[in-house]
Parts: C-alpha cells; sequence; structure tokens
C-alpha cells in the first residue's frame, strides 16, 4: 500500500509530505531544547556543586540527541527544499553561524567541564552552556519568526540570493513578533528542563533541589505565557503570502487564521498542545507529579507542528521576501524534484525504526535516575 502510494503519488503531494516529515523534526528539536533550559537553570536552582553535578550530567545524557536534530533538521530541509537552504543559509549567514557557534560551545563545555588541568575552569564553560542555552534558542525563535514576518532577500531567474540587509539575517532579532516567539521558546525550554531534571534525578538525598526545580517549572512557565500571548495576538489577524490563480504571489488578510480554519488539524493541534503544555507545567508545579515532562514534551511538539504547519501548508508562502513579493518561497517553488523526494520517501520508510532505536537508547539511560553517589564516582564524567 505505501508502496503504491509512493509511486503513484504527485510532486505536489510529495512536497507537501516532506514539509511534514520537516516540520515534525523542527517541533521534536523544540522539545529537545529542554536541554538548553536546563542548562540556564544551572545558576539559579543549583546551590552546592554536588548539584551542579546531578544536574549536568543527567542533561549530558542527552544534549547530543539535541544536536543531532538541529542538523537533521537543516538536513532534512537542504535536500527537501533546498531552495530554502540556500536563501536562508546562504543568505542570513550571520545568525545561522551565531546559532552553530552556541551549539559548538556547548559541546566543548561538557567535554571539558571537569577535565584536569583545565586552564579555563568549570565557572567558564558553564558560562558557555547558559549563552547555548539563552542566545542560541533566541536566534533559532527570531529565525522561525521569519517564516511569517518574511526576510530581506531578492532571487533572480537563475536562483542567485541577494541579501539586502548587512546584518545578514541578524535583523530578525530586531522584529517584536519574532523576539517573543524566541523569548517563549527561551522560556519554555527552561520549564521543560526544569521537569525533565525532576524526572531523571534522584532525589533521595537532596530534597531541596526538587522544591527549587518545581518552583523553576512554575515561574518560566508563567513567564513564557505573555510571549506566547503576543505570537498568538498577533498572528491571528496577520495578513500572509498565498498562491493565486497564475501561481504569483499575493497578499492575503487573515491569511494564518484562515489556515487554522481551513485546515483541521493544525487548529486542533495548536489548541491540544498549548492544553498539553498547561497541563504538564500545573502537574509539575501543583503536585508531587514528576511525569510532567511527557504533557509538556508532547504540547510543545504539537505547537512546533502547528506554527510550521500554518506556516507552509495551504498554499502559504512559508518564507516570504520582505522586498520582492515574487521571490517568496511556498513548498512547492523551493523544493527538490519529484524523483528526488520519492528516494528521499523511500528513505524514509526507515524512520520507525530509528526512532524504536531512539526510545530504547532513552529508556536504557534513563532507567537508572542521576544519583549522587553516579557523580561522586567515575560516572560523573561532565
Amino acid at each position: 500500500m505505501i508502496a503504491f502510494w509512493i509511486q503513484n503519488a504527485s510532486h505536489a503531494q510529495l512536497q507537501e509530505l516532506w514539509w511534514l516529515l520537516c516540520s515534525v523534526i523542527g517541533a521534536l528539536f523544540l522539545f529537545l531544547t529542554f536541554v538548553q533550559g536546563g542548562q540556564t537553570l544551572l545558576w539559579q536552582v543549583a546551590e552546592t556543586e554536588t548539584e551542579k553535578d546531578l544536574i549536568i550530567n543527567s542533561l549530558g545524557r542527552k544534549w547530543e540527541m539535541t544536536f543531532t536534530t538541529l542538523v537533521l533538521f537543516g538536513g532534512a530541509l537542504f535536500a527537501a527544499f533546498p531552495k530554502f537552504y540556500a536563501t536562508s543559509f546562504g543568505g542570513a549567514y550571520w545568525v545561522w553561524i551565531l546559532i552553530l557557534f552556541t551549539f559548538i560551545i556547548q559541546a566543548v563545555s561538557y567535554e571539558y567541564r571537569k577535565k584536569p588541568r583545565n586552564i579555563l575552569g568549570a565557572r567558564i564553560y558553564e558560562t558557555f552552556l547558559l549563552v547555548n542555552g539563552v542566545v542560541g534558542i533566541l536566534l533559532i525563535g527570531a529565525a522561525v519568526g521569519t517564516f511569517f514576518t518574511g526576510s530581506n532577500f531578492i532571487l533572480s531567474s537563475y536562483n542567485l540570493v541577494t541579501w539586502t540587509s548587512s546584518l545578514r539575517g541578524l535583523e530578525a532579532a530586531f522584529s517584536l513578533f519574532n523576539l517573543s516567539v524566541g523569548l517563549f521558546l527561551v522560556f519554555n525550554a527552561r520549564a521543560l528542563g526544569a521537569m525533565y531534571l525532576l524526572n531523571n534525578i534522584d532525589f533521595s538525598e537532596n530534597g531541596g533541589l526538587e522544591e527549587r526545580l518545581r518552583a523553576a517549572t512554575y515561574k518560566n512557565f508563567l513567564y513564557s505565557l505573555p510571549f506566547l500571548g503576543w505570537f498568538v495576538v498577533q498572528v491571528i489577524p496577520m495578513d500572509g503570502y498565498g498562491i493565486g490563480e497564475n501561481g504569483e504571489i499575493i497578499r492575503v488578510t487573515f491569511k494564518y487564521f484562515l489556515n487554522l480554519i481551513q485546515v483541521p488539524g493544525l487548529f486542533f493541534a495548536l489548541v491540544i498542545g498549548l492544553v498539553l503544555v498547561v497541563t504538564g507545567a500545573m502537574l509539575t508545579a501543583k503536585t508531587e507529579a514528576k511525569c510532567g515532562i511527557w504533557s509538556s514534551g508532547l504540547g510543545t511538539v504539537l505547537l512546533g507542528l502547528a506554527i510550521f504547519g500554518m506556516a507552509g501548508f495551504n498554499n502559504t508562502a512559508f518564507y516570504p521576501s520582505k522586498v520582492d513579493l515574487q521571490s517568496s518561497l511556498t513548498i512547492y517553488t523551493a523544493s527538490s524534484s519529484m524523483y528526488t523526494l520519492q528516494v528521499m520517501t523511500w528513505v524514509a520508510l526507515l524512520i520507525p525504526v530509528v526512532l524504536a532505536y531512539v526510545v530504547y537508547v532513552w529508556w536504557s539511560m534513563d532507567r537508572k535516575k542521576m544519583s549522587v553517589a553516579e557523580v561522586s564516582g567515575v560516572g560523573g564524567s561532565y
């Protein structure tokens, strides 16, 4: 059945499928930013070196998953939508270089923070982790915001990119809308990080850390709400860009609201995602439960799917140009050839196997809670 569909699917169907798959990867990345969020909590919730070690070693089990998922997201966009990859990564390169730099110093920090004869000292590497969790996620949010607000580029008939801002993508961080997306992701990642640590650490010898993590979950959840609210209030009445009858890009009033109404799956993903995020945070903050990460994590994934879906589905230009409207990119004009997407779809049939392996590895790493004894011995390597 699947093989028959792949062989007989139209180019447009494959393009929509791959925007969905890229959206799933991007949404999973937003969930996995609990690692970055947990890093930023180090300064607020850890009162002793032992508590710092507990937090960093707990997050150290997962930091590679976040980085790998980010690379996978970029790779999927490169293969499925190369024109977008060339336009954004080739034109807005300063913002992407800064994002990549924050993830490089994160990797270095986990590797060298507690190494013997560390000339920089643990505090410097902990500062690097803070930069990754704040600056890196803020800039990623600002980049996602440009799916709605647009960027400063022109595409020639030969698909050569001309970027009209000397800031090369950093101008996205000066948009209040884009910043609201970034700040929501930062505070949501902090709440997710606190919930993950609650679920992953053995508090039998340290009840004070547990209480501080519950308080951090509630505070950061509350801090995230104004920025999420600003995004929703702004995006619902926002004009967007659609595809006209002759294939030209046209301005459409209330485009993203129409996307939610005309594609009900996006509306339900948005509403259910919001409910799950709130449920996870309140379960953690107001009860003794430690499973809030799964509710808020799934909610974050659904919110991510709704955001990416609103930006790209329903004949929407997912990467608008502020300078030349007809240079705006849609999933139909930015994608690879039909043959390439077909081959990629065959390879994508292995995704369930990969996901099963990830679930098994996750379970294997987390079946034993991070304890003081573990970070005090040979196992405390971060």
